[in-house]
């Protein structure tokens, strides 16, 4: 004899058994996977280890590392971790059942270093030495004068320069416009013009002087001038306030102005008892 099961409770049983195959799949395929929380640290070799990306491109998760380089992540056996930072190169560690097993895992990483191609300087006949390379090129200093800028030549006025000429012409304000005029006759009266004349000078002779010293190595100062280094600039200071000093270094001419130097160096010597 053969039963028939209305439409309805058909549907009924054919759905709870659906539904028991889906879990009974379901089960079988977690415990045939299971997945695991992975503890584990970079180790970088002295770079710095914090903020790594860590990505399971299997499952899609990801984890970074914290200042310690220590990270945690879910995995099963079969997937696949990348490391990626920008000072380090990029590391894939696939997750073996060794790996999976482990309590700790330490992940080496590499340091990134990127490398330049090769640089061709021949055609320059350049040989990729600095210092070589730097006699043989016509290299001209940028200045003022070469970038042809305006008033590339004007000498930049000294602090008492710029005083002398406030003092001997005055400086024009919006507040008092009459000060143009009045401040050269106060300054003349007062003598603050002719003092600051007399300072322009002296910083003049002692920028000569102390160019003139510059010029002259101190081996020639203590060998051919026989002056003791602790004395070098106060002979300096004895020539400056001779005229003749004066004149000789305006004239540029070496030969003479050594020859002054020499009959100086020996009166210096016989006033100051160094010979």
């Amino acid at each position: 004899m053969i039963f028939w099961l209305p439409k309805a409770k058909t549907s009924w049983l054919n759905w709870k058994i659906s539904c028991f195959l889906c879990f009974t799949l379901t089960v079988s395929f977690s415990q045939q996977n299971p997945t695991k929380i992975v503890n584990g640290r970079v180790d970088a070799a002295g770079e710095d280890v914090t903020g790594i990306a860590v990505q399971n491109i299997s499952s899609e998760k990801a984890a970074i590392t914290n200042f310690e380089g220590k990270f945690s992540i879910e995995v099963a056996v079969g997937d696949t971790l990348v490391f990626s930072a920008v000072q380090l190169r990029r590391k894939t560690l696939p997750v073996s059942k060794e790996i999976y097993q482990l309590s700790f895992v330490i992940v080496p990483m590499q340091p990134f270093v990127n490398e330049l191609r090769e640089v061709v300087v021949q055609p320059y006949n350049l040989t990729g030495n600095l210092g070589t390379d730097m006699q043989q090129l016509n290299v001209k200093p940028v200045t003022a004068e070469s970038l042809g800028l305006p008033n590339a030549e004007a000498k930049i006025p000294t602090q008492s320069e710029r005083q002398l000429q406030e003092a001997a012409t005055g400086m024009y304000t919006l507040r008092n416009p009459l000060r143009v005029g009045l401040n050269p006759i106060i300054n003349a009266i007062s003598g603050r013009t002719k003092m600051l004349k007399k300072r322009v000078a002296l910083e003049k002779k002692s920028a000569q002087t102390l160019a003139v010293q510059n010029a002259i190595i101190d081996s020639l100062f203590l060998a051919e001038l026989k002056i003791p280094k602790d004395r070098i600039n106060d002979f300096m200071y004895y020539c400056e306030v001779d005229q003749q000093f004066q004149s000789l270094v305006r004239l540029e001419d070496e030969l003479k102005l050594w020859e002054f130097l020499m009959y100086k160096s020996k009166l210096y010597r016989e006033n100051n008892g160094l010979d």
